[in-house]
């Protein structure tokens, strides 16, 4: 029982000095803190990928009663913003070229005529193609206006579609976004802070002095561990508040489920940057290491493209991102309500990569750099 307190109390002692070491300096306290608050921000305001503003140009060259109606569908939808009203086909490019707008809508001459005839009456639409996400959008946009116009002009009743969107019924890209980055912004800092503890002790060459304590490479693992788990908790507070409280995204599932996932993903994503801080030989090393692993971690996440429709090779090199698994957590809890059980697979890959890196840090930490 007393070497067991011993050990713990070891632990704490080198806990208290990596926290001294982290929030004594004002400078460093603004940093923990305020990019997490920063890029929540950014994030929620700038990275929406719902259609909301689609500049357009119109050459109506019908001036029919049903082009009229057709045009005020489009503007009525909120989104579509007429710029322009052309005369001629020919001031299509320059408009296009100028990057003025987004589209140009073309409604021919014969336009009522054939419609009244009951023939087919085209309208053409013109995408400026450098920007495909958003012409893709704005073209699928138009045709449900086009169809829904094609039906108020049926005699006879149609079929209907209803659709409805399960844990987004807005189908919000920002409902989709915001809680992943609860898990996104937490590993960026945690990986971070914990390959620059060890190299910055190596840099100052204090390590050395650690390693003849009495205290074991699994303390000194522990020790410089868990101030940048509490870290990355803290972060991950931020963010869940500011979704909650400022974008006003519903929570569906418990607290404690949430907590308990980002915990093991906090741990796995310690293991790697203590393993990347003991392979680093000073902090330049560490920064370097950290930010050339995190792009292809945060891009094989899942947070904004699905994994399924990456390439094979890519989908089993996921399995060793840890940033997948906590994205896949809090998205269920939050969005979905899962229970326990139900993302009890998604911490089997993080108790996974932190039983390797873990140890595989405490190995280093004795035989490369003592």
């Amino acid at each position: 029982m007393n070497r067991t307190l011993a050990w713990l109390g070891a632990i704490a002692f080198l806990f208290r000095k990596e926290v001294l070491a982290l929030f004594k300096d004002p400078a460093n306290r603004i940093i923990l803190f305020a990019p997490a608050f920063i890029q929540t921000l950014l994030f929620g305001y700038g990275a929406m990928l719902d259609l909301q503003h689609v500049p357009y140009a119109l050459l109506d060259q019908s001036r029919g009663q049903a082009a009229t109606e057709l045009i005020a569908r489009l503007d009525g939808t909120g989104v579509f913003s007429r710029q322009a009203t052309l005369d001629n086909a020919n001031q299509i490019a320059r408009l296009i070229d100028r990057q003025k707008v987004l589209m140009v809508v073309t409604i021919p001459a014969d336009f009522d005529r054939n419609l009244e005839s009951g023939q087919n009456a085209a309208v053409q639409v013109v995408f400026d193609g450098r920007n495909s996400t958003t012409a893709g959008s704005a073209a699928a946009y138009i045709a449900s206006v086009v169809q829904a116009f094609n039906a108020s002009r049926s005699g006879t009743p149609g079929v209907t579609v209803v659709r409805r969107a399960w844990f987004n019924p807005n189908l919000e890209s920002r409902w989709q976004i915001m809680p992943a980055m609860i898990a996104t912004l937490s590993m960026l800092q945690t990986m971070l802070l914990a390959a620059l503890s060890v190299a910055r002790e190596r840099e100052q060459g204090t390590f050395d002095q650690l390693l003849v304590t009495p205290m074991t490479p699994l303390q000194i693992l522990v020790g410089k561990a868990l101030p940048s788990i509490v870290v990355g908790l803290l972060q991950s507070t931020i963010v869940l508040l500011i979704v909650l409280l400022w974008f006003r995204v519903p929570m569906s599932g418990s607290p404690f489920v949430l907590y308990f996932g980002l915990l093991c993903f906090n741990i796995a994503s310690v293991g790697i940057g203590m393993t990347l801080s003991a392979f680093a030989l000073n902090m330049q090393q560490a920064m370097l290491y950290s930010f050339v692993l995190i792009m292809p971690l945060t891009l094989l996440s899942g947070m904004l493209t699905p994994i399924r429709n990456m390439p094979l090779v890519l989908q089993y090199a996921t399995y060793v991102n840890p940033l997948r698994f906590g994205v896949a957590i809090v998205r269920r809890v939050y969005l979905e309500g899962a229970g326990i059980a139900d993302v009890a697979i998604n911490f089997l890959p993080l108790l996974a990569v932190a039983a390797v890196t873990l140890p595989l840090a405490a190995w280093l930490f004795r035989h490369r750099l003592a």
